[in-house]
Order: C-alpha cells, then structure tokens, then sequence
C-alpha cells in the first residue's frame, strides 16, 4: 500500500522535483511577532519555500501562537513547527518536524518528548513529518539542551551511519544540525557522504550566514537548507530583506 503523504509533505517532494529549497527558521524568543510577519511577508516575494517556527528554550505557549499567527496573517507559506521540546507545538501551524534526536545520549530527546507530544499533534490536526535530527559538531545551544553526542566534523561516515538508520527506521527526512549560531556550518564533505547513502531529502543548517555558504552546501548534497541566525538577528527589516536575499541566491544557485 504506497504511503499518503500530508499536504506540507507533499509540498516539500514536489518543489524539490524542480529546484533545491530554502526554508527560513525564525526563533520566537528573537522575534517579536510584528517582525516575524514582515520578514515572512519578504521571505515569500523573495522565493523562500516555508517557514520553520522554534527554538531551543521557551518556544511555546501563548510567545509561539502570536508568531505563528502573524507569520500566517502575512505569508502564504508553509508554517512547519521546529520543537524543541514536547510543549512546543501550536494549534495554527500547518506542519510539525516530528523529530528523533538520533545521537543524544538521553532516551527523552529520541523518543520520550515524542511520546508526550504525540496527543497534542494529534488533538490540534497538526501535519507530522517524521526527521531524523542529528547535531555535529559543535552543536551549540540544542546540542547541550538536547545531550547529544555531537558527531564530529572530520568522521562523516558516522553522520552517514546514523543518517542511513534513521531512514531504515522509517523517517522521511534527515537533518544535519550543526546549530544554531554555530561558528561554521556542517562541511560539504559530510554532507556529500550522507547525501550518497540515503534516499530520502537531505536538510542542512545552522551556521550558515552567507550566500556562498548556501551554494556550497547545496552544492554538496543538500536538498534543503535552513538559515535563521543571520536574519532574525537582522537590526531591521532592510537588513533582513538583504540577508534573505543573498542567503536565496545562494539556495537556488543564481
């Protein structure tokens, strides 16, 4: 019996039928919900794809709804949640990275937040995406929330192994996390390896700041690649539109 895909899932495997994507990840403990929309509101004109909603600490609650709600008064784009912890979810997104943290060293973050969120998703008809999420180095803030076991930059087998199983496990995504902020991002190299072994699309983020960063992770593999430090930190809604801009050139190859 072939698997029906949900509306965001389906979204994500047509679009990538055509052109290598670029989702925008906005953090509700940097973003006010004004700006949030009015970057969505760029970020849609610009040619991003969707918008990811999350963060480490303190995304949930009433603090996510407002963001959420704003970026879908302002943009037509997909809202896909990016928990950080079972209470982040929210009744007014479309979608949800239903994700196991594959390389923590604590049961809670690969399977036991799931469990307690599991309800909730369902009870809001909010659309899983089941992920593979793993932190390399360095890892940063969801590294250390998260007690993973970053994997380090200069093994990408062991990225590749830990890719591979999430997909035999039955995840339909596999994300490379080097963190958010993090001084670099994931190397191409790593990315390339993992891209070769598994079938399913490829996400790539943290630590990517500029155009040429994007290029050359979608160069080596990356079917999706996520920016948010180096726009939601923007001073003002021109620095973010630049940024965005040049981030999105880079995702596209123009």
């Amino acid at each position: 019996m072939k698997l029906e895909l949900g509306k965001v899932e389906s979204y994500i495997h047509e679009k990538l039928e055509k052109e290598k994507l670029h989702f925008v990840l906005l953090d509700p403990d940097d973003v006010s919900p004004e700006m949030a929309g009015k970057i969505s509101e760029e970020a849609e004109r610009i040619g991003v794809d969707a918008i990811m909603i999350g963060g480490s600490t303190g995304a949930e609650g009433e603090v996510l709804d407002e963001v959420v709600k704003a970026i879908k008064e302002s943009s037509s784009l997909p809202t896909i949640l990016f928990p950080g912890s079972h209470g982040a979810v929210s009744k007014y997104a479309d979608a949800i990275f239903f994700m196991s943290l594959l390389n923590s060293t604590n049961p809670f973050f690969i399977t036991g937040s799931q469990a307690l969120g599991a309800f909730t998703v369902k009870r809001y008809g909010v659309e899983p995406i089941p992920m593979a999420y793993l932190i390399i180095e360095p890892g940063e803030t969801v590294g250390w929330v998260g007690d993973a076991k970053p994997i380090p930059r200069h093994k990408p087998k062991i990225a590749a192994a830990y890719a591979l199983a999430g997909q035999y496990l039955g995840m339909r995504l596999v994300y490379l996390e080097a963190g958010s902020g993090a001084p670099q991002p994931v190397p191409p190299e790593m990315i390339a390896i993992v891209k070769r072994v598994i079938d399913v699309p490829l996400i790539v983020g943290g630590g990517i700041r500029t155009g040429e960063q994007a290029r050359k992770a979608v160069e080596a593999g990356a079917d999706i690649v996520v920016t948010g430090t180096a726009i939601d930190k923007a001073r003002s809604i021109e620095e973010a539109k630049k940024k965005l801009e040049e981030l999105n050139r880079g995702v596209k190859l123009r």
